[in-house]
């Protein structure tokens, strides 16, 4: 009965807006009452509820007396009557929950989606329900989860059998091809062996060339101060030096596979352990609550035998750990950690580049055992850090059938062959162990573990740097958690209105996600410091080191054709990180620091969630009688280590054609923003109290703005004295006016 279609019908019926997204918190209160009558209908037998009426209760037989009948008649009309209002009073009888009650049933079904019998019976006790509803509160947050993941991975097994597809008949033709008109026999054969073999010699001599070009275009460029003339756009540039060294080291690693591979395993092995010892290999410290790694252990239980683990005298060691809850399937995390591209997206506040260099082993069509030589280019937002350039091998791996590892190492001959201009930077076995957890989400504990030069930091950025938390465990998994729920968002087809708030359709939804995530890819890669993208420091108006640097675009249609000038700062404000996102974000307050409205009030056109956080959206602003022909699209993010919001000029016919589910890949944009982290100061409080308010102890923020403006439409102008006083002007009164709002001047 239960796979009737009524009962998917109604099953449907019941899982419209108010019961979609259960893992995001913000759906809760409007659908309380429905989820505990899903409950019981589930409890009760598949979700069919059967009631008999008083025609199948009355008397059947038409031989009795007239007597006796009208008797049995009333007895009977007296007991319909008492069912009836016994199941009156069964059918109005629901509990609504209070947020408080939801807040703490969703804190533990993070933690123990499949709560036993104890746990429901302390929680409900706790809450003041009965256990039958908060049972039936956790089978409709796990049937909720079930259904999103079950559409998710019908659109992914629709991709893939696309694509077989298409490989199936690539292979088709490659196979005529190759084959002889006449005899249908293939020509592969001895002659065909001994041409690929000269071949590979010529492509790994031509690589070398190609490297030893690149190193001699690069002096060239830090001669002359500016970009080579040959150089066509500032990421096609970027994208062939990279092509051109990676071929290089694809060369090296062409006869080493056994070596790479056996060291892969020995880093397997190595971050086990790391992930699962607690102390004392791993102490947590009083003043911040981290994990901390005890150095002297860690060379006695995991690598007494390897004699390049001593601290060298040279370089410093990182070492973190932290684990997360990301609701997202297991094989699309795995397969997103496979594949650079994807990677890359995941992460695109820390990741500027990210390449496959070559892959030593493909593995299983699950990524069993692939073994992947990559390269990337690690940065936070700020022109204050430099970018760590790294080459590591990536392994992957199925430790059981619920259980993987992604585990990153990396090789002695690739450090040795990086670029001096660069921060060296070497990955000790560092990744992730992620388990399902059967319900739509995974578990996730994140090791990282490396080893670079000392060098000069930024005063600002010394303490979260040296401490190891610019680049730590909390700042990845923080990340990873974010853009996971951001997906999920994305996927979601049954959002209630009130979360798309100007956006009526499904299409205009998710076209206005795509575009703000293109946004802010663009701002973040703006702000990296890599050997290609040169700051120069500036005089400023206020004592802030300003940093400006241009770039030409000519081929990317995402952004306007010309020359850009990008200009950045960083500063410390005595003022919490939430405290400093919720203002920077706000629509009202918007006109106390912006000065392109001229003070002028901002109205929201549109509103888009995009997770669980209040602070997680995408809005169009525009300014309240305005007759210009520009709105604001504007995109903020917020996680437990960093916070952005992010925005960009869009043309109003070009915004209204994404609101309604048009392509938006040829909207030219060019987003500044703001990027939000802690100061990182370790200290414990001045008193001993219980009470909240003298017992929290918040530090303050570092603050980086960046603006970007278009020079001229013109790929050949250069930058002038008039261009760097305007930004200059831009950021100064922009800086000046957030310290004025938040109480915080000089």
């Amino acid at each position: 009965m239960s796979n009737s279609p009524n009962f998917h019908r109604a099953r449907d019926f019941l899982a419209t807006p108010h019961l979609s997204l259960s893992l995001a918190g913000i759906f809760r209160d409007a659908g309380a009452a429905e989820e505990e009558e899903v409950g019981e209908r589930e409890e009760r037998g598949g979700g069919l509820r059967v009631e008999m009426s008083s025609e199948n209760s009355g008397p059947g037989n038409d031989d009795f007396e007239m007597a006796e009948g009208e008797q049995q008649q009333q007895q009977q009309n007296i007991e319909d009557d008492e069912d009836d209002e016994i199941k009156e009073k069964k059918r109005k009888k629901y509990h609504r929950h209070t947020p408080s009650q939801i807040r703490e049933m969703e804190a533990l079904f993070k933690e123990s989606p499949h709560p036993d019998e104890k746990q429901r019976l302390h929680l409900s006790k706790h809450l003041g329900l009965h256990p039958r509803q908060v049972k039936f509160w956790f089978q409709n947050r796990r049937t909720q989860i079930k259904a999103i993941q079950e559409r998710h991975e019908s659109s992914l097994l629709k991709t893939e059998i696309e694509n077989l597809r298409q490989e199936t008949k690539a292979i088709r033709e490659a196979v005529k091809k190759s084959s002889c008109p006449n005899c249908g026999f293939s020509n592969s054969g001895k002659d065909a062996m001994t041409e690929t073999g000269e071949e590979q010699k010529l492509r790994i001599e031509n690589a070398k060339l190609k490297a030893e070009v690149e190193r001699l275009r690069t002096m060239i460029e830090k001669y002359y101060g500016g970009t080579s003339p040959n150089s066509s756009s500032h990421s096609s540039e970027n994208d062939q030096g990279n092509r051109s060294s990676l071929e290089f080291y694809k060369g090296i690693f062409g006869s080493e596979k056994s070596r790479i591979v056996d060291a892969a395993n020995q880093a397997m092995d190595e971050l086990q352990k790391m992930a699962t010892y607690g102390e004392p290999l791993w102490v947590r410290s009083y003043e911040s609550g981290r994990e901390m790694l005890n150095y002297d252990e860690y060379r006695k239980q995991i690598c007494a035998e390897n004699s390049s683990s001593k601290m060298q005298a040279k370089k410093s060691v990182e070492a973190s750990r932290d684990c997360g809850v990301v609701f997202v399937d297991l094989p699309w995390l795995v397969q997103s950690f496979m594949d650079a591209n994807q990677w890359k997206e995941l992460f695109p506040n820390l990741i500027s580049k990210a390449d496959t260099v070559d892959i030593i082993c493909h593995g299983g069509v699950n990524k069993d055992g692939a073994v992947h030589l990559i390269f990337a280019e690690i940065q936070i937002l700020t022109p204050m850090v430099a970018t760590r350039e790294m080459y590591f091998i990536r392994y992957c791996k199925q430790l059981s059938a619920h259980q993987w590892a992604i585990t990153d190492v990396s090789i002695d001959k690739v450090e040795d062959n990086t670029d001096t201009s660069v921060l060296k930077c070497r990955k000790c076995p560092s990744g992730c162990i992620i388990e399902d957890n059967f319900n739509g989400h995974c578990k996730v504990i994140w090791v990282e573990h490396l080893e670079c030069q000392k060098s000069t930091v930024n005063s600002l950025y010394r303490s979260i740097v040296n401490s190891g938390q610019a680049f730590g465990a909390k700042h990845w998994i923080s990340t990873l958690q974010q853009q996971c729920e951001r997906y999920v968002f994305y996927m979601a087809t049954n959002v209630p209105t009130k979360d798309s708030s100007g956006v009526t359709t499904l299409a205009g939804r998710k076209s206005m996600l795509k575009l703000a995530q293109r946004m802010t890819a663009s701002y973040c890669r703006a702000l990296s410091t890599s050997s290609y993208n040169s700051w120069n420091k500036i005089a400023s108006k206020t004592g802030d080191d300003i940093r400006v640097a241009t770039r030409k675009n000519v081929n990317d249609p995402g952004e306007p054709n010309g020359v850009i000038l990008c200009a950045a700062t960083s500063v410390w404000l005595p003022v919490a990180h939430h405290v400093l996102f919720d203002y920077l974000r706000d629509e009202i307050r918007r006109k106390e620091w912006d000065i392109m409205f001229n003070g002028s009030p901002v109205q929201s056109v549109a509103n888009i969630a995009k997770g669980q956080a209040r602070g997680n959206a995408v809005t169009v602003l525009a300014m309240k009688g305005d007759e210009h022909n520009m709105w604001v699209l504007q995109d903020s993010n917020t996680n437990a280590y960093e916070s952005t919001v992010i925005y960009a000029p869009v043309d109003i016919n070009d915004m209204q054609s994404v609101l309604t589910g048009c392509d938006s890949s040829n909207i030219a944009i060019l987003p500044s923003g703001f990027s939000i982290i802690a100061d990182g100061i370790e200290s414990r409080p001045s008193v001993i109290t219980f009470m909240p308010e003298e017992k929290c102890t918040e530090g303050g923020s570092l603050l980086t703005i960046a603006f970007q403006i278009i020079l001229r439409n013109s790929p050949t102008v250069k930058l002038s004295a008039e261009s760097v006083e305007s930004v200059n002007t831009l950021i100064s009164r922009t800086m000046q006016n957030i310290k004025r709002s938040m109480q915080c001047e000089d």
